[in-house]
């Protein structure tokens, strides 16, 4: 069950690269609310998110995404957590009760999209995505409302039918 400060309209979760800051930035335009994405809020206040992983390590990352998760979902926004944020069990509580949109890829689609340096969990590529994926899989199954491929189908035509299905009087478990 979600707790009285989660307030979130929805929040989008899954893989690295699988387009939860693209496709959330558009669904909240198409709803005309706001959108939060955890990970911009962290570089922010905090700076580069490599960077921090390289001067403090992990779980100092993790703490301050932490923090950031608690303020996100306490907004009337729609939010994308990073990949990694679905990982502690706060958020996974929090999640409970709210329209949670998994977003997935294919390895095939998603390679390009992590090639920039920016993932430090990601700089040995495709391989390490892979393996990082298939550990947190099952977590993205069990806390997900809904969940939509974004390999290929373009974001915009994804952005609406989530909205669509937001704002439905009785949305389906289909997906």
């Amino acid at each position: 069950m979600s707790t009285p400060e989660s307030s979130a309209i929805a929040v989008f979760i899954g893989a690295p690269g699988a387009g939860k800051s693209r496709i959330g930035k558009r669904v909240a335009q198409l709803l005309d609310v706001e959108f939060l994405d955890t990970d911009k809020l962290i570089v922010a206040e905090h700076g580069v998110i490599s960077d921090i992983f390289e001067q403090h390590g992990e779980p100092h990352f993790r703490a301050l995404e932490r923090e950031a998760v608690e303020r996100a979902l306490a907004s009337s926004a729609v939010v994308a957590l990073g990949g990694g944020a679905v990982l502690h069990p706060l958020t996974q509580q929090q999640l409970d009760g709210l329209r949670v949109i998994q977003l997935t890829t294919s390895p095939e689609a998603v390679a390009s999209r992590i090639t920039n340096g920016k993932r430090p969990l990601l700089k040995d590529g495709i391989e390490a995505w892979t393996a990082l994926v298939a550990t947190r899989q099952p977590i993205y199954d069990r806390l997900a409302t809904r969940t939509f491929d974004t390999s290929n189908y373009p974001a915009d035509k994804i952005a609406a039918n989530i909205a669509e299905w937001l704002t439905a009087e009785t949305p389906t478990e289909e997906g």
